[in-house]
């Protein structure tokens, strides 16, 4: 094959069409990727001032340019590989009419937050995509084919690609997604569209369109290279998506080096193909080929940042470099694509060919140089970004306008029956982007900066200002419900912790830009007079449940909820814990239930010191310093003489820990001493009197490991204890978010302002999971205050103590005539009551610091008949 034009219209049979009306097909679906990428530029230099331009501007140059662009070229180069039969003019305008109608649709669905129309708009997307890959594969039915007929293949792949990204797009922006697998998923829709809608029919396409460009032969290798780079880049695509959507990183790295793998092989064969003179366009050639190489740095680092990071936090990082493959691949791609094939289409002879192409290359090397410099300059941090974004657009913009002025020649030259059938796709080009631009410009108001002062109702206020800390974590608004007094005037103090961007936007009021993890940003509300709404606006966050309410109270004195005595329905805290959301995944309560003491007078026992991560309120992960990985550690159990042999081992990497046993008297020198990391140590103790004793970390500053996690119970029976139906063992504790020994969270301990309270180490753990008995059973209660810093004031809802043991000794028994409301036991004390439930019903027990209870230290008991 020479370097003369592919094939660019196939024979004219029944139901095809004819060269004249192929042209004026392809000046209509262009008109379409002109306006698309038009809004687009509006987008990209909007995205300072409105919530979701950056997405936007990506999706109408994605979804909108460049899918019609492929649509409409990738059935035109299936017919000309394969020598086919051309599909029915009308019903390919009728796929493009609705491919366009759709995105326009799902565009202003997501952007709008109007499900329905979303919805719809991706089934109808879906439709029209299903009926262009049916048309791709009967294609090759009976057609005669040729020595690149494979490429069709990529095409093929690429549709199937674009259907499953299609899927996870509306599985992400519905909140089906869920927050658990957002992250993987939004990784595995970003490569399925960027790697395999654009990716593979770019890298088939080049096989032909590189050498024709070139004006060169095309190799002999081609054909052969054509079936070989189909299998790594598709089945390394496959590999890449299936890895990341379950979460298995090392498979998503595996795939994405496949991919790459296929990647160089056909690179080798176009730097092989490079010819010793002057190419047919140098502009579409040096286009074609820095694409290429931005394809290739895009690969290598989407790998390398996969296997360095985990995928929750790999999704900042990637999203660096879909401005470097948006623009850089794709763009340049498109535009050296059409510099070279919209003459070959649009000209009726080589002499038009030659005059329009030289309008599409005026200025080509000034475009280049700006345009490779500007996608640099958008991978960088900071202020780079701006400046790169400037110079794309100028190349872009530069471009379109040289398009522009091609197709409008195209128009006057096209004959008169490709005219008359004109207004039907330009009517839904205009209809689609007038849309999109009609919803751009009607969300540009009142959404952008953050100082927006408003309260509904025109109140007055009451002069009194709150601020709030508000957290965006795990797909999560904490806290998640704000109650403010009539007139408050509300600051939230915004914090993004998650390893995704998140913004805050609040109903008819202010919102934050984007924020990157760590960042943080100030909204302003002013007088609150009415119940508010705040959400995070990138596509599918707020349907995942990215939603804070602002509710006002109604002046008695709150909302109130609950059993008569108030003090039932503990919710959120304010403290920016939200205890009324749900734990993650196969969470599961720690069990306090206490077994009995274990036969035999010696008790032989391994700890182990570690660094572990625990859940410790509903969807709040934090590292914690733990004996035997859990926080509070084991609980051990026995009787008066019992001797318990302890081996501490230190398995935490660059610190010492100890451990302290009050249960115990002996000499603290040895058994108490701090060991390193790697090392251990036995501590033999007779428990020689009777309680509910605390054991900790000995290592100092005390404050700090017993504040993160390392304290545990031992019981000691005292003689003669009864039977009762049941036992439970509560450890009541303070809880420090942070970085452990961050001066952040020891500043808090050192104040004694926790984050919550808890019991057994997890706030708010029993409300989500009771403890379950039957009405008329006795339930026994041994609680130990761990701190570091509170003690406890135990009391079960609805009951009396008969019972109370408190430090050693009986304070009352079931034979004596009164009774007990709670256990109060200081910072370090232990001890136990007991009750019996009457009837069944639900049973709250609280620290009746109501501080404290509001804010963790609660649960249920759940007793039925």
């Amino acid at each position: 094959m020479t370097g003369k034009p592919v094939a660019l219209a196939a024979p004219t049979r029944r139901g095809g069409y004819r060269p004249a009306s192929l042209k004026a097909r392809h000046l209509r679906a262009h008109v379409l990727v002109v306006g698309w990428a038009a809004l687009a530029l509006v987008a990209a230099f909007a995205q300072q001032s409105l919530p979701l331009a950056r997405w936007l501007a990506i999706h109408l140059f994605l979804l909108g340019a460049v899918t019609t662009a492929l649509v409409i070229w990738s059935e035109h180069f299936a017919t000309a590989l394969l020598h086919a039969q051309p599909p029915d003019e009308r019903w390919s305008t009728a796929r493009l009419a609705a491919v366009n109608v759709a995105v326009a649709g799902l565009l202003t669905g997501v952007w709008a937050d109007l499900p329905v129309l979303t919805g719809a708009a991706c089934a109808l997307l879906l439709a029209a995509v299903t009926a262009h890959l049916v048309v791709l594969v009967r294609m090759g039915r009976g057609a005669l084919g040729g020595r690149l007929a494979p490429v069709v293949g990529y095409y093929r792949a690429a549709t199937a690609a674009l259907l499953g990204g299609a899927v996870l797009g509306w599985l992400l922006a519905s909140g089906h997604a869920g927050p658990g697998s957002y992250a993987g998923l939004r990784l595995a829709h970003v490569h399925l569209t960027l790697l395999g809608w654009i990716g593979l029919p770019v890298l088939g396409t080049l096989f032909m369109l590189w050498p024709t460009v070139l004006g060169v032969r095309m190799s002999e290798r081609t054909t052969n290279a054509v079936r070989r780079v189909l299998l790594p880049t598709g089945g390394g695509l496959l590999v890449a998506v299936v890895g990341l959507a379950a979460g298995w990183r090392w498979a998503a790295v595996a795939g994405v080096v496949g991919y790459g793998a296929g990647v160089a092989v056909s690179v080798e064969l176009f730097a092989r193909t490079l010819p010793g003179r002057k190419p047919v366009s140098a502009a579409a050639a040096w286009m074609l080929g820095a694409a290429v190489g931005w394809l290739c740095v895009g690969v290598v680092a989407d790998a390398g940042i996969l296997a360095a990071r985990p995928l929750a936090e790999a999704q900042d990082p990637v999203g660096t470099l879909v401005p470097v493959l948006l623009v850089g691949m794709v763009a340049q791609v498109l535009i050296g694509a059409l510099t070279y094939l919209l003459p070959v289409v649009l000209g009726t002879g080589p002499r038009e060919r030659a005059a329009l192409r030289a309008v599409l290359e005026r200025g080509w090397p000034v475009r280049l140089i700006a345009l490779n410099a500007g996608v640099a300059l958008l991978a960088l941090p900071g202020p780079f970004g701006t400046t790169g974004l400037a110079l794309v657009a100028l190349a872009a913009a530069a471009f379109l306008a040289l398009t522009v002025t091609v197709m409008a020649r195209g128009v006057r030259a096209a004959d008169a029956g490709a005219a008359s059938r004109r207004p039907v796709l330009l009517g839904t080009a205009a209809g689609a982007v007038l849309t999109v631009l009609a919803v751009l410009v009607a969300n540009s108001g009142g959404t952008g900066g953050t100082s927006v002062a408003a309260g509904q109702g025109g109140g007055t206020g009451t002069g009194v200002t709150r601020t709030v800390e508000v957290t965006l974590t795990s797909m999560r608004v904490r806290p998640s419900r704000i109650e403010v007094d009539p007139g408050t005037s509300l600051r939230l103090e915004v914090t993004n912790d998650d390893a995704q961007r998140h913004d805050l936007k609040v109903d008819d009021g202010p919102a934050t830009p984007l924020l990157s993890r760590g960042q943080s940003d100030t909204l302003d509300l002013g007088p609150v007079t009415g119940d508010r709404e705040a959400w995070c606006t990138l596509p599918g966050h707020r349907a995942a449940g990215m939603t804070l309410d602002i509710v006002v109270k109604d002046g008695t004195g709150g909302h109130s909820t609950g059993h008569g005595d108030g003090h039932a329905a503990l919710a959120d805290s304010g403290t920016g814990l939200d205890l009324s959301a749900d734990f993650t995944g196969d969470w599961a309560a720690r069990d306090a239930q206490l077994a009995p003491a274990p036969g035999g007078s010696v008790h032989k026992v391994t700890l182990r010191a570690a660094h572990t991560d625990v859940e410790v309120a509903p969807g709040v992960k934090q590292q914690m310093w733990t004996f035997g990985g859990t926080a509070p550690g084991p609980t051990l159990r026995g009787k008066v003489g019992d001797v318990f042999e302890v081996t501490l081992v230190n398995d935490d990497e660059g610190m010492g820990h100890g451990i302290d046993f009050h249960a115990g008297s002996l000499a603290p020198d040895k058994p108490m001493r701090t060991i390193q990391s790697g090392e251990s140590l036995v501590y033999r103790f007779r428990a020689e009197r009777a309680g509910a004793w605390l054991y900790h970390c000995s290592t100092a500053p005390m404050l700090q490991h017993i504040g993160n996690g390392m304290y545990g119970a031992v019981v000691i029976d005292p003689p003669g204890l009864s039977e009762v139906d049941h036992e439970y063992v509560l450890v009541s504790s303070e809880l420090y978010l942070g970085t452990p020994g961050s001066t952040a969270q020891v500043t808090k301990m050192r104040e004694g302002t926790p984050d919550a309270w808890a019991f057994n180490g997890v706030a708010a753990q029993y409300g989500k999971q009771p403890l379950r008995v039957k009405a008329g059973e006795r339930a026994r209660f041994w609680v130990v205050a761990a701190g570091p810093g509170d003690g406890i004031a135990f009391h079960v809802v609805g009951t009396v103590f008969d019972t109370v043991y408190k430090e050693g000794a009986y304070l009352l028994k079931p034979d004596q005539p009164g009774g007990a409301q709670v256990l109060d036991l200081a910072t370090a004390q232990g001890g136990f009551v007991e009750t019996v439930f009457p009837e069944a019903g639900h049973y709250s027990f609280v620290d009746h610091d109501m501080r404290h209870a509001e804010s963790g230290a609660h649960g249920v008991v759940e007793v039925s008949r």
